[in-house]
C-alpha cells in the first residue's frame, strides 16, 4: 500500500513525454542529416511521412505541408537525401521522431557552397558589374541559340522568334547542356558563335532540372566564356526560381527560355502597329499643316488687290491730301491777315504823343535847370565857408602871424617845455623858413611868464 508522502512525484505519461519531448528539442540544435529515403508517404493532406536510415540505423520522420509545399524535386524511396531537422517526440506515441524544416539530394550542400565561392570570386572580378552590361539591340540581324537539338526550350524559343519576328534568322549553336563535359561543350559553342560573328544577340538556354541538371551553367568555364562574348548574351536556363552563375554574368537574366526569346527580339507586331500609330500621328499633322497653309492663302487672297484699285485709292486721297493743304494754306493766310490787323489796331493805339512829350520835356529840362542853379549856389557857399575855416586852421596861417613849430631831430612837434632838456638840438620853423637851434636854458614854467 503506497503512502501519501510517496504520490507526490509521480507524474503522468503525457507529462512524461512533454518533458521528454522539450529535453529533446532543447538538446539538439537544428542540423543537416544525411540519409535514404525509406517508407516516403505524402498524404492529402500534404503531409509526409518517411523514414530516414543508413546502413546502421533509421528514424522516423515528419514534413508538414507549409514546408514540403517548397520542395524543388520528387523524393522517392531510395534516394539519397540531405534534411534540415528539429530532434522532437511525437507525444501520443511516445515515438522519436525528426520534424523537417528542408530537404535536398545529397551532395547538394556542396554544389551551393561551389556555387557561393564561384559567384563569390567572380564579383570581385566587377563579372557581375551592372556598368558591363549591355543593352540589347533593338532591331538584331540575326540571334544565336546556345542549346541542346533535342531540348524542349529550343522548341519553346524557335516558337516564340517565329511568333515575334517570323523574317529574323536564327543560328543554333549546338551543344550538351548536362553531363560531365556539358560545361565545356556550352563554353566551346560561346566562343565559336563569337568566332564567326554571325549574330547581333547570344541566347543560351535550356530547360528546367534540379540544381544538378543545371550546374553545367554554373561552371566558371561557361562563366568567362560568356563575360568574354563580343555579343550581348541572354540567359534563359531553367524556371523562374532557377539562378545560375550565367544567369549573374549574362548581360541579362531571364526567368525562361521563350522570356530570353521574347528579350532578344522584336515583337513585329507590335512595331507594326506603333508604325502605324506613327504614320497616321504623321498623316495628321501633314493633314493639320496643309489646312493651315491653306487658309493663309485664303487670308491672303483676301488682302490681294487689284493694282489699279491702290492706285485709284492713292489717287483719291493723293487729291484729298492736296485739297486739305490748299484749305489749310488759305485758313493759315486769314490767320496772318487778322493777325496784323490786331497788330496795326494795337500800334495805333500805342502811337506816342510827340507835342505832349516834348512840353513834358521841356518844362522837365527848366526844372532841372533850376535845381541845378539852386545845387551849385548853395555848394558854393558852403564851400566858401569851409574854406574859411579850413585857412583859419591852416599852421602856416598861424606861423605867418608870428609863431614858430619846435621840432624834434626826428620831425616830432614839440608841445611842452618840460619835454626839453638843456641841450637839445631842435628845429625852428617859420612861415617861410626854419632853423636849428639848441636848448642853453632851463625849460620856462608857464606861471614865469605872467
Amino acid at each position: 500500500m503506497f503512502s501519501q508522502k510517496s504520490s507526490v512525484n509521480v507524474i503522468t505519461v503525457s507529462e512524461l513525454n512533454r518533458q521528454v519531448r522539450d529535453l529533446l528539442e532543447g538538446s539538439f540544435p537544428i542540423r543537416w542529416i544525411a540519409g535514404e529515403l525509406s517508407n516516403f508517404k505524402r498524404y492529402d493532406s500534404g503531409h509526409c511521412y518517411f523514414s530516414l536510415k543508413d546502413a546502421g540505423a533509421q528514424v522516423r520522420c515528419v514534413m508538414f505541408r507549409n514546408r514540403a509545399a517548397l520542395l524543388d524535386f520528387q523524393p522517392r524511396e531510395g534516394l539519397q537525401v540531405e534534411v534540415r531537422a528539429v530532434v522532437s517526440l511525437y507525444e501520443a506515441r511516445g515515438d522519436y521522431q525528426l520534424t523537417i524544416e528542408a530537404m535536398r539530394p545529397a551532395g547538394v550542400g556542396n554544389l551551393f557552397e561551389a556555387f557561393e565561392a564561384l559567384k563569390k570570386k567572380l564579383a570581385a572580378e566587377g563579372l557581375f558589374d551592372a556598368a558591363a552590361k549591355r543593352a540589347l539591340p533593338t532591331f538584331p540581324r540575326a540571334i544565336g541559340i546556345v542549346t541542346s537539338p533535342k531540348a524542349a526550350a529550343l522548341r519553346d524559343v524557335l516558337t516564340t522568334l517565329r511568333r515575334r519576328h517570323p523574317g529574323l534568322p536564327v543560328i543554333i549553336y549546338p551543344t550538351a547542356v548536362q553531363g560531365a563535359t556539358a560545361a565545356n561543350d556550352i563554353a566551346a559553342a560561346i566562343r565559336n558563335a563569337a568566332k564567326r560573328n554571325e549574330v547581333d544577340t547570344l541566347i543560351v538556354c535550356r530547360g528546367g532540372g534540379s540544381l544538378e541538371d543545371l550546374w553545367s551553367f554554373n561552371e566558371e568555364v561557361v562563366a568567362r566564356a560568356i563575360a568574354a562574348s563580343p555579343m550581348p548574351v541572354v540567359s534563359g536556363v531553367g524556371h523562374e526560381t532557377d539562378f545560375t552563375i550565367a544567369d549573374f554574368v549574362a548581360d541579362v537574366r531571364a526567368p525562361t527560355p521563350t522570356a530570353a526569346a521574347e528579350l532578344a527580339s522584336p515583337n513585329r507586331d507590335e512595331w507594326l502597329m506603333r508604325l502605324g500609330q506613327q504614320s497616321a500621328r504623321l498623316r495628321r499633322a501633314l493633314e493639320r499643316g496643309l489646312h493651315s497653309r491653306m487658309q493663309l492663302v485664303d487670308q491672303l487672297g483676301r488682302r490681294l488687290r487689284h493694282p489699279g484699285e491702290a492706285l485709284a485709292q492713292r489717287r483719291d486721297r493723293l487729291a484729298g491730301l492736296a485739297l486739305r493743304l490748299g484749305q489749310a494754306g488759305n485758313r493759315q493766310l486769314a490767320d496772318r491777315r487778322a493777325g496784323l490787323e490786331r497788330l496795326a489796331l494795337r500800334l495805333a493805339h500805342r502811337q506816342p504823343q510827340t507835342a505832349a512829350q516834348a512840353q513834358r520835356l521841356a518844362e522837365l529840362q527848366r526844372r532841372l535847370s533850376s535845381a541845378a542853379a539852386r545845387s551849385g549856389e548853395s555848394g558854393r557857399r558852403r564851400l566858401d565857408t569851409l574854406a574859411a575855416r579850413l585857412a583859419a586852421l591852416n599852421p602856416h596861417a598861424v606861423l605867418a602871424r608870428g609863431y614858430a613849430l619846435v621840432e624834434r631831430p626826428d620831425g616830432r612837434v614839440v608841445q611842452h617845455a618840460s619835454e626839453l632838456a638843456r641841450g637839445d638840438q631842435v628845429a625852428l620853423r617859420f612861415a617861410d623858413d626854419s632853423v636849428d637851434a639848441q636848448i642853453t636854458g632851463r625849460p620856462v614854467q608857464q606861471q614865469d611868464l605872467f
